[in-house]
């Protein structure tokens, strides 16, 4: 039967319909969207994304699914209670994602047989409201599920003392890299010592702790860990490399460490004057999953000359870790323990306890030992043509080379401004206040991201702005006890929640509680700065990879097969890479002696920038700002999204209303009866 010319009764593909095609919106106007939704942007002409629309039918009996095949078990899917041949799902799903006109509805009682190839007719399933909620699907650890079928605990879930701290520490330890790895990468850059480096990394799990405590209960309400963001290393690099500090010989580490603060500190406020003002309510305007894919990419990607470098300087530990939690992390995530995934939840801290225990054997049993030859002699005093041959190997393979867990005390309370006074900047203030906007918008696609696996509908404006505004004074906290970088929530957190299922914001409050705890243990930050360069490198390539790939999976809440998406994000990324590099290549001659390692030489470009003004403060923010692959990709994605025309989308307030959004969002302690008035912090 012939589909009907009426464009509103003609029938849609599939059990689960494309959003209708809208009018074009005009290049003129921006886009006027203020939250996520799935088919967020984009044209609607485009093949299903593969989002999935809850639509519980009470009548039939639920499936089991076979969640690494994605098919059903016993039959595969039902039409009024019928099943439907697996053959005849494929060739559904394949002529729905080819954007082939669906067949009229057919009467309920039309089953083809078992053997017809052809696409049958099925009854036309009922709309989906734009108030309802489209919750992704977690299959294995990388697909998707409803949440109400895989999440062991979800947002207000409090199952007892036991299970909490279970899940809370299990939580933590599975995000550990996260946390500790951003710290072994600045301090030493700084010139600190290894004792330096133990003080940060628990100043950085205190800070982490407390702002935890902040965010799950004055900000989203989320179960998100707060903490050190990779979306600040790379401007911390900068102003670590800036020119003025080139010529430091003494007391290197805190005076660029009191630099850190201070900008760290006015981007702080103005983070937070972002979020409680209601401005980030007017920005959420102008982003969407086709903004933040390549914007949090183009953050794992810009590392790319600091990860292997390093991991060659030893390759048989820094192959080994990387081949370790690879294997762990994707060819024995199946392996359950106990009813656990440990070598998919674990991948980490497993595979670095395999490794440097290895690393351990090896230097005990003198594979790094040469007749002569000590790691602590400073290379300049080494006379030996021997030993300058092998002082290289032996100071990257070994790991005694590390006295932080022995110098470092049994007890120790970070307090603030334990490095001293912070000193502000104008132009290092200015370039950090232009990243946190980045980290805002990191902040907005966990926001969402983890709301489609724990609560019962995405977060209003309201709820992001108020999240916004308690990471601005989280940040500011960091500040003031000097962690070296900002604190936001943890985009690796979201890919932690649907691997553990655990979405209970009481579960990270008690391990928040721990993380306070073991930070006044010294013995823990020492044990942690003694980890050697060579496997921490190993580890960020594990990491950043993860982060570039879970910036780019923000895009299925898009028409991620749209031409126009398509080619906004592969603008955006392709000039994140390129055009850094002509920032940070130019005015630089081949035979050129840098200073500073050649793993940190893109992050010198304030001192020989393309950008000569009278103003050497001008040319040191647009060069740093125009070398930073984050802030590239921003800038082309935003314009681009925002200027070209898409579908229309309508955008309903109806969950701002919803008693479970109340029950999820709301403020405790009645606080949230203060910010009645402010409508634009509200839920």
């Amino acid at each position: 039967m012939a589909a009907s010319s009426d464009p509103t009764k003609r029938p849609r593909p599939g059990p689960f319909p494309p959003v209708p095609e809208g009018a074009a919106m005009p290049a003129s106007s921006w886009a006027k969207r203020t939250n996520f939704k799935p088919k967020f942007s984009g044209e609607t002409n485009a093949s299903n994304s593969g989002q999935l629309s809850l639509q519980p039918n009470p009548k039939s009996t639920p499936a089991q699914v076979d969640l690494e095949a994605g098919r059903s078990v016993n039959g595969g899917a039902q039409v009024n209670n019928v099943p439907v041949p697996e053959k005849t799902q494929v060739l559904k799903k394949r002529r729905d994602s080819d954007g082939g006109a669906a067949p009229a509805a057919a009467p309920a009682a039309e089953v083809p047989p078992p053997k017809r190839t052809s696409l049958p007719s099925v009854p036309q399933p009922r709309a989906v409201r734009s108030d309802e909620a489209v919750l992704p699907q977690t299959v294995e650890d990388d697909e998707f599920v409803s949440r109400h079928s895989h999440m062991k605990y979800e947002l207000r879930d409090s199952p007892g003392l036991v299970p909490i701290g279970f899940y809370g520490f299990q939580h933590y330890l599975s995000i550990l890299g996260s946390l500790i790895l951003i710290p072994l990468v600045i301090v030493p850059a700084m010139g600190g010592s290894h004792d330096d480096t133990s003080r940060v990394v628990s100043t950085v799990l205190f800070i982490s702790g407390m702002t935890t405590l902040l965010h799950t209960s004055f900000g989203s309400r989320l179960p998100l860990i707060q903490g050190p963001s990779f979306v600040f290393l790379a401007p911390a690099l900068a102003i670590i490399n800036s020119p003025e500090f080139v010529g430091l010989n003494e007391n290197n580490f805190k005076h660029i460490m009191k630099e850190l603060q201070g900008a760290i500190i006015i981007a702080s406020a103005f983070q937070t004057l972002l979020g409680y003002s209601g401005l980030m309510s007017i920005l959420l305007r102008l982003i969407n999953p086709v903004v933040v894919a390549p914007t949090i990419a183009a953050v794992g990607l810009s590392f790319y000359s600091y990860g292997f470098p390093q991991v060659g300087k030893c390759l048989e530990i820094g192959l080994v870790q990387i081949l370790v939690v690879v294997i762990f992390s994707l060819y024995l995530r199946k392996i359950s323990v106990f009813g656990h995934r440990l070598f998919l939840i674990y991948a980490v801290p497993l595979s670095l306890a395999i490794t440097w225990a290895t690393a351990f054997l090896l230097t005990e049993a003198g594979a790094y030992s040469y007749k002569g030859c000590d790691v602590n002699v400073p290379a300049s005093n080494i006379i030996s043509e021997h030993c300058r041959k092998h002082i290289s190997r032996m100071r990257h393979c070994r790991v005694d080379t590390s006295q932080a867990l022995k110098s470092s005390p049994w007890f120790r309370i970070p307090y603030p401004l334990q490095w001293g006074t912070p000193v502000f900047s104008w132009k290092m203030a200015l370039v950090m206040c232009v990243v946190s906007i980045i980290s805002s918008v990191d902040s907005v696609g966990s926001y969402h991201a983890s709301s489609l696996l724990v609560a019962s509908r995405p977060p209003t404006p309201g709820v992001v702005s108020r999240g916004i505004g308690i990471e601005g004074l989280a940040s500011i906290l960091a500040g003031l006890w000097g962690t070296g970088t900002g604190s936001t929530s943890l985009t690796e957190n979201v890919h932690t929640i649907a691997v553990t299922k655990m979405g209970s914001r009481r579960a990270v409050d008690l391990g928040a509680c721990l993380l306070i705890l073991l930070s006044v243990v010294g013995k823990v930050g020492g044990f942690i700065a003694s980890i050697p360069e060579v496997i921490v490198a190993a580890l960020l390539c594990f990491m950043w990879a993860m982060l570039a790939a879970l910036g780019l999976s923000n895009l299925r809440y898009s028409e991620a097969g749209s031409s126009r998406n398509i080619i906004i994000v592969g603008l955006s990324l392709f000039f994140s890479l390129s055009v850094p590099s002509y920032f940070q290549q130019y005015g630089v001659s081949p035979n050129s002696n840098m200073s500073v390692p050649i793993y940190f030489q893109p992050y010198v470009v304030a001192s020989h920038g393309p950008v000569h003004t009278k103003s050497g403060g001008l040319n040191y923010v647009v060069n740093t700002l125009l070398s930073l692959h984050m802030v590239i990709a921003f800038l082309v994605a935003v314009i681009l999204d925002n200027t070209v025309p898409g579908s229309r989308q309508e955008q309903s307030d109806a969950a701002k209303t919803e008693p479970a959004v109340a029950k999820d969002y709301e403020l405790p302690f009645r606080v949230g009866k203060i910010f009645r008035w402010v409508k634009w912090v509200g839920v």
